[in-house]
């Protein structure tokens, strides 16, 4: 069977536009709990090519102090990662992020936005992780708004994939798989 079928199967019970939440979404409801994570494997969402809201558009600056725009990426897929330090699914997802953003080199940008931590607990995670992609801190919240559309207020972690024209194609609101996000990163640029 291949990666497109497998994905469509698991995705099926999940088609829905990006911007419409399920009211019976556990993991997402999770997002709003005190534990401060959603856990579990990730629910995965596609959105069809002819779907796709407008590009996203954010200018911002990364951890390290270099300025970046979403629009000056385009047009080279983009994976979003939502993460912070004390986040256990994070932890366990990071492993998974950075083989990808490494196999997929100069093909994918990847990001990753810390939402909670201050600087050096944020620095302190990439350098653990080995964490090869840019990354910001969200302080201001710019980033989770943007994304507010998308995802479900405080759902972390969460990845969304955006095609080549900024649009947000996938999403998956919480742990990541790796297999999972590699069809998603590959259907996106396959369109």
């Amino acid at each position: 069977m291949n990666r497109r079928a497998v994905l469509t199967g698991l995705v099926a019970g999940t088609a829905f536009v990006l911007s419409a939440c399920s009211e019976n979404d556990k993991l997402a409801d999770q997002a709003g709990s005190d534990q401060g994570y959603v856990s579990g494997s990730g629910v995965v969402s596609q959105v069809a090519e002819d779907k796709r809201g407008d590009p996203l558009e954010l200018d911002f600056t990364t951890i390290d102090g270099k300025k970046m725009s979403l629009a000056d990426i385009r047009p080279t897929t983009v994976v979003i990662n939502l993460w912070y330090a004390a986040c256990p699914p994070c932890r366990k997802e990071a492993p998974g992020l950075k083989a990808l953003a490494e196999e997929f080199g100069d093909d994918v940008q990847f990001l990753g936005v810390n939402v909670r931590d201050q600087k050096a607990a944020a620095n302190a995670f990439i350098s653990n992780y080995q964490i090869p992609y840019p990354n910001m801190l969200d302080s201001s919240g710019d980033m989770v708004a943007l994304l507010s559309g998308v995802l479900p207020p405080q759902a972390t972690p969460s990845t969304v994939v955006l095609d080549a024209k900024g649009r947000a194609a996938a999403r998956v609101v919480g742990e990541v798989d790796e297999s999972t996000l590699k069809g998603l990163i590959e259907d996106v640029q396959a369109e």
